[in-house]
């Protein structure tokens, strides 16, 4: 794969002509292994996805690269005396795997969401035990591991570990003048 400028990654809305590129990758286990929802397997169900829960979504973009859908970051923000919380989740392309794209988004992600959402002030990832490559996105992007939840949830079939990570609204560096 050629060197990517990440000058040329972005989140943006989905937008249903995003169906193709979707497809692609929401289509391969690797990326889907970790995250609740299935993996889609065919254009009509890509379709049906991106109109009825991404684009209605709160707070879902499209990581895109050259104005291509390669992967989601996802803010599900909690309601009632819970709406200061917020989850993350996120997932990306495979061929784009290793290149600081998801770190770049995620980062991109944190420091939107406390404008768009001004509620929230505290965001929250789980992470498998496994997922070293996301654990460590976190990390860079200055989440703070705060434990392990031991068989914690139910994903694709197996009880799973996962860490649980934060990212308060006071963590995000002030803009200099």
């Amino acid at each position: 794969m050629e060197e990517i400028d990440l000058c040329s990654v972005n989140l943006r809305p989905f937008k249903l002509m995003d169906v193709d590129d979707f497809v692609l990758w929401a289509g391969d286990d690797r990326v889907t292994r970790n995250l609740r929802w299935k993996t889609i397997t065919s254009k009509e169900e890509a379709l049906t996805f991106i109109k009825d829960v991404c684009i209605p979504h709160p707070w879902r973009r499209s990581i895109c690269y050259n104005d291509h859908s390669i992967g989601f970051v996802s803010i599900f923000p909690e309601s009632g005396d819970d709406r200061y919380r917020a989850y993350s989740g996120y997932a990306l392309a495979a061929d784009y795997w290793g290149h600081g794209i998801a770190t770049k988004a995620v980062e991109a992600a944190v420091s939107q969401v406390f404008e768009d959402l001004p509620e929230v002030v505290r965001l929250q990832a789980f992470v498998d035990i496994e997922n070293k490559a996301s654990q460590r996105v976190l990390e860079k992007v200055g989440f703070h591991q705060e434990g392990l939840l031991r068989k914690y949830s139910y994903i694709k079939g197996r009880l799973r570990d996962l860490y649980v990570y934060s990212f308060l609204a006071t963590d995000v560096p002030a803009n200099e003048p």
